[in-house]
């Protein structure tokens, strides 16, 4: 896992002695930052967002910093990564959780206390599916779907969904069945 410090970003980008994220002008050129530094990590990589020495972010830089970064990413303009968050107050928590759930998107996060939780806007059976995989660590279709009593496609496409929406990282295993897809918690 590459941690991204924003604090650091911050002072390197901006030089304004704030540790606050404010206005939508700062945001883009952390953001713009951020594009940079992913552009040099290799595929599968997962970057960690690190807001545990940033004061606050507002709405605008909340929208501007992880919200665009996350829609960029589903669009597949970073590649083969994983973006999650980290070291967030519950300030913090707020006004990214506005930020994502007004463009319908979603992103893994901690809390400053170490609590994995789920940011932004996702339906109600894919939070069940995904809170099984982070209570299970990684599972495979056939897992899934004898674990809730799902058929079998059922199982694959909340898997995939999941994927697509870069909160689980997807790999391939042999079983004894042959090649099959294993998707784990990030």
């Amino acid at each position: 896992m590459q941690i991204y410090n924003l604090y650091k970003l911050l002072k390197e980008e901006l030089k304004n002695g704030s540790n606050d994220l404010v206005t939508r002008p700062s945001g883009q050129v952390i953001r713009e930052r951020i594009e940079r530094d992913i552009a040099q990590e290799e595929d599968g990589a997962i970057v960690a967002l690190d807001f545990s020495k940033i004061g606050i972010i507002d709405y605008s830089c909340a929208d501007e910093i992880v919200a665009k970064l996350i829609s960029r990413l589903l669009s597949g303009e970073y590649g083969e990564k994983y973006i999650t968050l980290t070291g967030l107050t519950e300030n913090q928590k707020e006004n990214i959780e506005v930020a994502l759930e007004r463009k319908d998107l979603a992103v893994m996060a901690g809390t400053l206390d170490g609590k994995k939780i789920l940011l932004g806007s996702l339906n109600n059976y894919l939070k069940e599916t995904l809170n099984l995989i982070l209570k299970k660590g990684k599972i495979n279709a056939k897992e899934l779907s004898e674990s809730m009593k799902l058929e079998a496609n059922t199982s694959g496409t909340r898997l995939l969904n999941l994927y697509k929406k870069r909160l689980v990282k997807r790999a391939d295993a042999i079983t004894n069945g042959g090649k099959v897809w294993v998707y784990e918690k990030i």
